[in-house]
């Protein structure tokens, strides 16, 4: 499919990867709305309709009050010419018993009963929309990475619709890890421009504090093991269908090592058709602290 104006309605079972579909629509540039009611479905439409033209909504079992209500509201969009797509997401009971004992999570159509009595009830209450379908797809043996692939593929032509993002963060340990990050590298053994007194009060954005850290043995052996592990792994990422990627590093307070490391990296890195961008989430705080 083309990048042409669209509404894409997702369903299906809980467990079946709803959550997962919605983050890959995202991905590829559709505005997404996760728990709509069906009653509201034509009026968000309308507002939208001079706006975003990729929308993607959900309409599933926590909608059980107005679920009767939606083939007539599907069909009245269809009426008016909005081209509009019914995904509908399967999975075996066996999987999707077993994606919730993973998860410990109450299934939605249970209220803490038996889930393979949720499972049931919740096909029963979705089989309506079901048989509206235009695409039903079955995940029980697809990987997330699968169905991230799928959607790309469905809704771009391609497998994705750009480069893989590439976050460099600096941070400090002592003001706590990112509360989002893929990897993440502990810079702490380098040697500290902080028991400096002309480098204290200066950061890794400075280039004698840069010099210093860069410089060192150690560090420089460091970066080129670092840069060549980052070169193999972020095509592989990608590969996976990955869409971000944050890599953190972290020193003490991230004012001085992980800031020039970070920068390093930054001019370094040289991974070719990556989107990269860098942030010093800490490296101001002791100022801030002070004043």
């Amino acid at each position: 499919m083309t990048n042409s104006a669209l509404l894409v309605v997702v369903s299906g079972l809980s467990g079946a990867g709803r959550t997962t579909v919605m983050k890959a629509l995202e991905d590829v540039g559709f505005y997404c709305v996760d728990n709509l009611p069906v009653v509201l479905l034509e009026r968000f439409v309308e507002l939208f309709s001079d706006g975003a033209s990729r929308i993607a909504v959900v309409i599933d079992v926590r909608e059980r009050a107005f679920l009767e209500a939606f083939p007539d509201v599907y069909a009245r969009l269809r009426r008016r010419g909005i081209p509009t797509e019914l995904l509908f997401l399967e999975a075996s009971d066996e999987v999707i018993e077993r994606r919730y004992d993973e998860t410990r999570r109450v299934h939605p159509a249970g209220a803490g009963g038996p889930i393979p009595e949720s499972i049931a009830e919740e096909r029963r209450l979705l089989s309506p929309i079901a048989a509206l379908a235009d695409l039903v797809v079955e995940t029980t043996s697809m990987s997330v990475h699968d169905l991230k692939r799928f959607v790309a593929r469905r809704y771009t032509g391609a497998d994705r619709s750009g480069p893989i993002e590439v976050e460099l963060l600096s941070f400090g340990f002592r003001y706590g890890v990112p509360e989002v990050v893929d990897l993440m590298v502990d810079v702490r053994f380098l040697p500290n421009p902080n028991f400096e007194p002309s480098l204290r009060d200066q950061t890794g954005l400075d280039g004698e504090v840069a010099r210093y850290v860069l410089e060192q043995p150690r560090t420089s052996e460091f970066l080129d093991r670092l840069l060549a592990f980052l070169r193999f792994l972020i095509p592989l990422y990608e590969e996976e269908g990955k869409a971000y990627l944050t890599i953190g590093i972290g020193c003490t307070g991230g004012q001085h090592r992980s800031v020039s490391v970070v920068e390093a990296l930054e001019e370094r890195l040289g991974v070719p058709n990556i989107k990269l961008r860098v942030r010093h989430r800490d490296v101001d705080r002791h100022r801030r602290v002070e004043t």
